[in-house]
């Protein structure tokens, strides 16, 4: 799969955490990398000032690094996910 750094590309991935147990948050903050994941209360924060790029790419690394139960997401979303999972970023 080619990640597109476009809107629609990111709303997919906004998708995914939506049908996910995890909380994704848009928020400004210090993170060395970005963002931060705090695996025991599922919450996922992205520095609000990334522009599209940085987010997707926040997010795309999120999601090949934590574990989503699949059986929650559509099956449009859990053929993304799994496509996803296959993707190596270029960067």
């Amino acid at each position: 799969m080619q990640i597109k750094y476009t809107k629609s590309f990111l709303n997919k991935l906004e998708d995914v955490f939506a049908e996910s147990d995890y909380i994704l948050r848009y928020e400004k903050g210090n993170f060395k990398s970005g963002y931060c994941v705090l695996k025991d209360q599922r919450i996922v924060i992205i520095n609000k000032f990334f522009d599209t790029e940085g987010k997707i790419n926040c997010l795309v690394d999120i999601l090949k690094n934590i574990d989503l139960d699949s059986k929650t997401l559509s099956d449009k979303n859990k053929n993304f996910y799994l496509e996803l999972q296959q993707t190596e970023l270029a960067l």
